[in-house]
């Protein structure tokens, strides 16, 4: 991506290196890197819903948070600042867009964190992944989470990353525009299999709104570069619940699916890339599979 010149966005709330006391932080115990990987993103792809996901997994307890001695590397400040720059640019996206339908965008903070931290949803480690909680319109980061999408799933690229962050931003975009509340309100009336299927309504959205981030940012400011595309699709399609079930068990659930399948990620995130266009995003309205 072209982001030299670009401006950082102010609305980041620095968390790094502070440490919990007093409680008990969600550790990964023994688990492999690769378990790791598949638990945090399995985790991320919730990002709808993270209240369901940090209150019901073996989390932190008490405590406050204290600062220590905490050096970043000059590979993590990289990928702060970059960070921040995509923040910024989802910001000058969504205000555009916003003003387009006669409302005003008010942006999420994006907290940095590194290994545990609280929020409004809840109690969280850098396993959990990236997340977006509506209680406090934050969407939290541990900023190790994009190099194991490199090293462990072959995702990496600045596009790729820059998808993560903006598909948590389409989630506050949801939340902004009332969608994701109304898909939560109706989840809690459903069975878990039809509960699943609105999340993987939510989740699809979620994948088209941060591409048309994509595709109006590139309009706006001709960020993108020859094979950046490819790095975006190429994360949609690691991401997937078929692809992610397969590398954690072997086998595919499909009634367990909350996500979608790496083929749909895929299709509606190029959708949003190609188009640009918020009428086309409408994941609630046709059958679930036509999705």
């Amino acid at each position: 991506m072209r982001l030299n010149g670009r401006r950082e966005s102010n609305n980041v709330d620095d968390r790094r290196g502070q440490r919990r006391i007093g409680g008990i932080p969600m550790k990964a115990g023994g688990m492999s890197i690769g378990a790791i990987v598949i638990v945090g993103i399995l985790t991320w792809i919730m990002g709808g819903n993270p209240l369901e996901v940090l209150t019901g997994s073996s989390g932190m307890m008490g405590g406050q948070e204290a600062t220590a001695s905490y050096t970043p590397s000059a590979q993590e400040e990289e990928m702060a600042t970059f960070s921040r720059q995509i923040l910024a640019a989802t910001e000058d996206v969504w205000t555009e867009e916003f003003r387009k339908m006669g409302k005003i965008y008010r942006p999420p903070t994006l907290v940095l964190f590194t290994g545990a931290v609280q929020s409004g949803c809840g109690n969280a480690s850098a396993s959990t992944g990236p997340f977006y909680c509506s209680a406090d319109e934050k969407l939290y980061i541990d900023l190790s989470f994009f190099e194991q999408m490199r090293q462990s799933m072959g995702a990496g690229g600045d596009f790729a990353y820059a998808y993560v962050i903006a598909h948590e931003v389409g989630h506050h975009v949801q939340h902004l525009l009332g969608v994701l509340d109304d898909a939560h309100s109706q989840m809690s009336q459903m069975s878990q299999s039809d509960a699943n299927k609105v999340s993987v309504r939510i989740e699809l959205q979620a994948d088209f709104l941060a591409g048309v981030w994509g595709y109006h940012d590139n309009r706006l400011f001709q960020s993108l570069e020859e094979g950046d595309l490819e790095e975006a699709i190429n994360a949609a399609s690691k991401i997937g619940d078929d692809y992610l079930q397969k590398q954690a068990q072997g086998y595919v659930v499909p009634d367990a699916f909350n996500h979608g399948r790496s083929d749909q990620r895929m299709r509606w995130l190029k959708r949003g890339l190609t188009t640009g266009d918020l009428r086309q995003g409408d994941t609630f309205s046709m059958s679930y599979n036509s999705l």
